[in-house]
């Protein structure tokens, strides 16, 4: 596979002209802008960008990304990137869906294509409802949450994505959310990794589930609650007042206090992308006793599929002439023979 060629542009560049058409307030506008802030840094290509989607709030984003784009069914957009990908291999494939259409209709795809490990940034937008049919609890919606699907509050254990991301093989799992400065770097880091990158984004529903992540994603005054993960960096919080140290007893996180700076007397530990065990911990901590886990949590590559189906295709192709004639012939034929005027 060539490597991508990178080219000028600019956020302008980025930006169609469809009227951009969610809620008033959504957080969708902050993770467009911040996507189309990124390609130019990045430097993506248009011609050999494509945003990938199924049905959701979430699923309108290729319309407003000036690059190629498909709008798909709902659930199926990993298998239509999947297709795409071994297509044309050059192609910088950025999936968007959302907690519906990912992890419900769509979760045995989104499985697949983490397992297979497709090189794609798959982005996940996670309100904790469905938005674009009127408010109906998610996969991820909380216990007790209160929908017109759910009017007694739901009794569904809510899926986490980036556990679920884990556990079905994802080489890379990171979070971020709408309004964060921090964001362009994540998906940055997802665009790096050779491989299926799985950025799961809070975004705020200001109409069906507004501020359910205010405690943590707040524009200004969560700053404490947020744990920005950063490889080799101690695993700091709350302007490095407190940190995460390993609870030997329970093989499990625990917070401590850091006194006057010194993280390493208080037993604080650096994070590690590549430590798998460390990324399960990470994604389930339960917020409250515990911030939330944000940037890269995991990143460890492995070889793609999309390599290993074209470098078998190649060798199956060494030393052989191509023949139709020959390969419409192979095992069991036969010869009608006689003419339409024959008895029958």
């Amino acid at each position: 596979m060539n490597e991508m060629t990178t080219i000028t542009t600019t956020l302008k560049d980025w930006e169609t002209d469809q009227e951009v058409r969610w809620c008033p307030g959504c957080g969708d506008y902050a993770i467009l802008k911040a996507v189309q802030r990124t390609l130019p840094q990045l430097g993506a290509d248009p011609a050999k960008t494509v945003f990938v989607s199924g049905i959701g709030c979430s699923s309108r984003f290729p319309y407003y990304v000036e690059s190629y784009g498909f709008h798909t069914i709902h659930g199926r957009a990993p298998a239509f990137a999947t297709g795409m990908k071994l297509a044309n291999p050059e192609l910088d494939i950025w999936l968007v869906t959302g907690d519906g259409d990912g992890l419900s209709i769509g979760g045995n795809h989104l499985l697949h294509a983490l397992r297979r490990n497709v090189n794609m940034q798959i982005m996940l937008f996670n309100n904790e409802i469905y938005g674009l049919t009127k408010g109906q609890y998610s996969p991820t919606s909380r216990l007790g949450t209160s929908s017109p699907s759910t009017p007694g509050g739901s009794v569904d254990r809510p899926v986490q994505p980036c556990a679920f991301a884990l556990g079905v093989g994802a080489r890379f799992v990171a979070r971020g959310f709408d309004v964060s400065k921090n964001l362009p770097d994540v998906l940055k880091a997802a665009h790096a990794h050779k491989g299926a990158a799985f950025v799961e984004i809070f975004q705020n529903c200001i109409v069906y589930n507004k501020d359910v992540f205010h405690d943590f994603a707040a524009p200004k005054g969560a700053e404490d609650q947020q744990l920005w993960l950063q490889h080799g960096e101690p695993m700091l919080f709350a302007n490095g007042t407190k940190g995460l140290a390993r609870d030997v007893q329970n093989m499990t996180l625990k917070v401590v206090d850091v006194v006057d700076g010194d993280w390493e007397a208080a037993g604080v530990k650096r994070h590690d992308v590549t430590n798998r065990a460390l990324a399960h911990m990470l994604v389930e901590l339960p917020f409250g006793p515990f911030p939330m886990a944000l940037g890269v949590i995991y990143d460890d590559p492995r070889p793609t599929y999309e390599d290993a189906v074209l470098d078998q295709d190649v060798k199956s192709r060494e030393g052989k002439v191509a023949d139709l004639g020959k390969l419409l012939s192979k095992g069991q034929t036969w010869t009608v023979s006689g003419t339409a005027a024959d008895p029958v």
